[in-house]
């Protein structure tokens, strides 16, 4: 089997070829740790969303996000029971308390929802357990993925202790846990019912909901369905949304309204050019150390296409070899990355493919600069 030409360049100059490679592999770990951190932002944000069986979701139209949510009339969500289709309605609010760690009395923000039990509302398992229980007095359910500032409150409870905390001076037990993990806007979170919701929130307006979720009737006309709660809530002061509405319309507050995506996608961009400009270096180099025996090419009969798809090989191969490093890295740093955080951060088909074809892209575009030398390699000028 013969030796591709282009790997023989290549591999000429150990050194200069292992520079390369970790050139390469620099700009792949860039790439994938701002496409990974951008992707957990995205998946964790609406982490929540996917928890949630519902069809149709009521929202105000001044709510942002999940963590911006603003309240709009229960008597709204009332209204749709009177619409063909309509199984079952419920509601869910929404809000931030200061949570005191019991084993320090240190503080910190924590997300507390609170819906209706009267029947289930989340295809959580542990929440399905633990509706009787949400129906007490002060007894919440605590996330498990939480950030350990919270304190050891899963420990604590699989072992059997008793959990007694602290939120917004007021204390409650721990009486189960759940699994949705801390997001971007969201260190950690609580699960109640809509009773204990309005004692940790006094000030709350119990006539006043964050988000009315709506269950159809099987075998329904799902759009027209949709359709008909929008003209009976047309007069601009409730939102109905389908499920991919809704869970669209929070990623584009997280992606498009805030500065966390928009920097994400910046530094994607720049690790890009970084890898350009590394793979642009390299190629030239190649070339212009190269060029004699180019014009000995030419003069023997090969053409400009044949040297110009010598370079492309190399191009090739560079993104293939230095992909491999960027990955394994990537991997590594992305379990560290969610160990430390609690964030969705893993490596996916989708993300490997995605930074493997800007890679070939990035090694593709600086072959094609590079080959303007080449096209100048003329045998009379040479000798």
């Amino acid at each position: 089997m013969k030796i591709p030409l282009a790997w023989l360049q290549l591999s000429r100059e150990k050194i200069k070829l292992l520079v390369a490679i970790a050139g390469i592999s620099f700009a792949d770990l860039l790439m994938f740790m701002q496409l990974g951190f951008k992707t957990a932002l995205l998946k964790s944000a609406v982490t929540v969303h996917e928890q949630i069986e519902g069809d149709v979701f009521l929202l105000s139209p001044q709510s942002d996000a999940l963590i911006s949510m603003k309240s709009f009339s229960a008597r709204r969500l009332q209204q749709s029971l009177g619409v063909e289709g309509v199984a079952s309605i419920n509601y869910i609010n929404i809000g931030f308390a200061i949570w005191k760690n019991p084993e320090n009395q240190s503080t910190r923000q924590i997300m507390v929802i609170g819906f209706n039990p009267k029947e289930q509302l989340f295809k959580l398992p542990e929440v399905q357990e633990n509706l009787a229980q949400l129906r007490l007095s002060d007894v919440v359910l605590f996330d498990d993925k939480s950030r350990p500032e919270f304190g050891p409150i899963p420990e604590w409870f699989n072992s059997g202790k008793s959990v007694q905390a602290e939120i917004n001076e007021r204390e409650v037990s721990v009486r189960g846990l759940f699994s949705i993990g801390s997001s971007f806007g969201a260190d950690g979170n609580l699960i109640t019912s809509d009773l204990n919701f309005l004692r940790i929130f006094p000030n709350r307006d119990s006539n006043l909901i964050d988000m009315g979720v709506i269950r159809l009737e099987e075998g329904v006309n799902y759009e027209a369905v949709i359709n008909t709660l929008r003209q009976r809530f047309d007069q601009g002061d409730v939102v109905v949304l389908s499920r991919e509405e809704f869970v669209a319309y929070e990623r584009e507050y997280w992606e498009n309204s805030t500065a966390i995506g928009f920097i994400f996608n910046l530094g994607a961009l720049m690790g890009l050019i970084v890898g350009v400009v590394i793979v642009y270096q390299i190629l030239y180099t190649d070339v212009a150390d190269h060029l004699p025996e180019y014009a000995t090419l030419k003069a023997m009969g090969y053409t400009n296409n044949y040297l110009l798809r010598l370079v492309f090989q190399q191009a090739f191969i560079l993104a293939c070899v230095g992909f491999i490093p960027g990955i394994g890295v990537s991997m590594l740093l992305y379990d560290a990355a969610a160990g430390a955080t609690g964030l969705p951060i893993y490596m996916t088909i989708s993300l490997a493919s995605q930074v493997y074809i800007l890679t070939l892209g990035m090694c593709f575009v600086s072959g094609a600069i590079a080959v303007n030398k080449l096209k100048s390699a003329d045998p009379a000028d040479i000798f």
